[in-house]
């Protein structure tokens, strides 16, 4: 897993080495079992490492080629590098550990900067060629792992992390980009590239960054699931039998690991799927992890202890109760960014539960947007029907799963917010994904188009900041890129059909899970948050909102943000929606604008301070 920073230096001077460890020190939760960086005059590249690989400091990082040449970190895991190994050993490589970075290094050394296609992980990767004077940096396919870039050649320095923390690090000031806010406003997260923070961008999926004082800063596509179209005469056997294929394969690898290991079990269709392909595999019982709340409306764990009894596994559950006041800011904090999905909470806790216990757990994350399993396509697509749409349709399906509806934007924002948003498209990232895939069915533009956006943007920030929050791998068989492209060769009509969300998938799993768990009523994985807003965090949401600091900012009505709070409270309202994006706006405004001492310390807390590098494990002569 891990966590990375650095930077290349156009003007060849070195990054102070107080800045390398204060970057260091502020992921230090990604990493807590090693660290090391490597610093001359044109790059830094640094890691926090959490060993699941080869335990040993054989494979701490950075790692540095045999002739002090090529330096590599990563932040991830590579699935297929016992094969990739093999490979490279076949055409003369030899190896001193048992660790993935180390195939990266020696794929590298091999094949060039096209290795990355070779692949089959998550990872966010920065190499350094030392003799060529470049620096490269990956992100994988699907944007599993994160990857942030500052900076640019004409200011001297580009900046890179796997938090924006980690850039925030480097002593510079950075303003909120209202452009970025009034697309969070629009989508409820904020797409790829943008980020809150002015001169801070995110790197897209399926991209690599070069970077050399001849060059520049070259940013290239190296995967475009965009190339991937429909097979139409896929036939329903056809459709499972591949499906099946490729979700035990991705199980199976994703189950490497010199680390002890479980799964996170929601009861759901795709956690259910994933453990019980991991009972094939292993003899000893599955640890697994499961969190519920005391409304039965939102509570799902009856389902997960059906599955555990299912598939034998050792399963452990934790209740949630209404303390959003203790775990928002840390939410934020993790995030960087404020999120208005407030699943992160849940998210949160059951890693902390599993982090006791195992160091890395298998996830479902990704099924739902690959194989359309949200009620929401139902209600856009009725039936599965997408014959009668009528001219515009990608701007209504954009509106009508975004944050603001109706007016509210317009009664709600203010100042530069408000020029924002009805200055520019502020859904663009959406429909435009959306709109450039005519080749496929709508059904598939859609989901595509929320592959590439809400999943990156918001689904996977989720099990990435929350259990590296905790120090916690998450893997998610169905992040691997071959299912992804299987997913979209197989028709829209087999995703939808009969009035079922993903209809090709449960007909695939029913012999796995049987029909009370394949056909049971789906429930999204979030908190009660607005029943508690109208009972135990009433005076919380006043506190945040209503205390004048918010209304000082001159960014959204007060007045209109008050109506909405008492509508709400009253029951005249549901604004549950909003109210918690505005709550998170705040957050983030005082934790990293305003830098609250208060606020960060219910952030924060007191381990994730800037910590000095200790041991130089991992250093190459060159540094200083």
């Amino acid at each position: 897993m891990c966590g990375i920073f650095g930077a290349f230096n156009f003007q060849r001077v070195p990054v102070d080495i107080e800045v390398a460890r204060a970057m260091s020190g502020s992921i230090r939760h990604r990493g807590p079992d090693a660290h090391g960086f490597f610093r001359d005059e044109l790059a830094l590249l640094g890691n926090r490492r959490l060993a699941i690989l080869d335990l040993s400091e054989a494979g701490n990082q950075p790692i540095v080629s045999d002739d002090g040449r090529i330096i590599v970190v990563q932040n991830g895991e590579i699935y297929n590098f016992l094969e990739l190994r093999d490979e490279l050993k076949r055409e003369g490589a030899r190896f001193s550990s048992n660790s993935d970075t180390e195939v990266i290094l020696r794929a590298f050394e091999y094949w060039g900067p096209e290795f990355v296609l070779r692949l089959n992980g998550m990872f966010a990767i920065a190499i350094y060629d030392t003799q060529r004077e470049r620096l490269f940096l990956y992100r994988d396919r699907l944007g599993v792992k994160p990857l942030y870039v500052s900076g640019m050649p004409s200011e001297g320095r580009v900046w890179f992390g796997s938090e924006i923390k980690a850039i925030l690090a480097n002593g510079q000031s950075y303003a909120p980009d209202f452009d970025a806010l009034a697309q969070y406003f629009a989508l409820n997260y904020i797409p790829q590239p943008s980020t809150a923070f002015e001169g801070i961008c995110h790197v897209p999926p399926g991209h690599m960054v070069e970077l050399s004082i001849s060059g520049g800063f070259q940013l290239q596509r190296y995967w475009d699931l965009r190339a991937i179209n429909a097979v139409s005469d896929m036939t329903e056997g056809e459709a499972r039998a591949e499906l099946l294929r490729l979700l035990d394969d991705s199980t199976r690898i994703r189950m490497r690991s010199d680390a002890p290991f479980g799964a996170f079990l929601s009861g759901g269709l795709d956690s259910s799927s994933v453990v019980g392909f991991m009972s094939l595999y292993q003899q000893d019982p599955i640890q697994t992890f499961s969190i519920g709340f005391a409304d039965p409306r939102f509570d799902e764990t009856a389902y997960a202890l059906l599955a555990a009894q299912r598939f034998g596994t050792i399963h452990q559950r934790r209740i949630m109760e209404p303390e959003a006041t203790a775990l928002w800011p840390k939410m934020i904090w993790h995030c960087d960014q404020p999120h208005g999905d407030v699943s992160f909470m849940p998210m949160l806790q059951v890693s902390e539960l599993a982090a006791s216990e195992v160091k890395m757990v298998l996830t479902g994350d990704g099924g739902d947007e690959l194989f359309a399993g949200y009620e929401k396509y139902l209600r856009f697509f009725p039936g599965g029907q997408a014959e009668d749409l009528r001219f515009g349709w990608e701007d209504h399906f954009a509106r009508e799963s975004g944050l603001l509806v109706g007016d509210q934007a317009g009664n709600l924002l203010a100042g530069s917010l408000r020029e924002a948003f009805f200055g520019s498209d502020p859904y663009r990232a959406l429909t435009d994904e959306i709109r450039g895939g005519t080749d496929q069915d709508p059904v598939n533009r859609v989901l595509r188009a929320e592959t590439l956006t809400l999943l990156p943007g918001n689904n996977l920030v989720k099990p990435d900041r929350m259990a590296m929050a905790n120090s916690l791998e998450v893997r998610s068989p169905f992040l691997d890129y071959r299912m992804a492209e299987f997913a979209f060769q197989v028709p829209g009509a087999l995703k939808l059909r009969d009035g079922k969300t993903k209809w090709i998938y449960k007909r695939a799993v029913e012999p796995l899970l049987g029909e009370k768990l394949t056909y049971r009523r789906k429930q999204m994985f979030t908190v009660p948050v607005g029943e508690w807003f109208r009972q135990a965090l009433t005076s919380y949401c006043r506190e945040i909102m209503l205390d004048g600091r918010l209304e000082e900012r001159g960014i959204v009505e007060i007045g209109a943000v008050e109506r909405m709070l008492a509508e709400h409270v009253a029951g005249t309202g549901n604004h549950t929606r909003q109210l918690r994006a505005l709550i998170s706006l705040e957050l983030w405004y005082r934790l990293f604008i305003d830098r609250d001492e208060a606020a960060l310390l219910d952030g924060r807390g007191n381990g994730n301070d800037p910590i000095a590098l200790g041991s130089r494990s991992g250093f190459h002569p060159a540094n200083c």
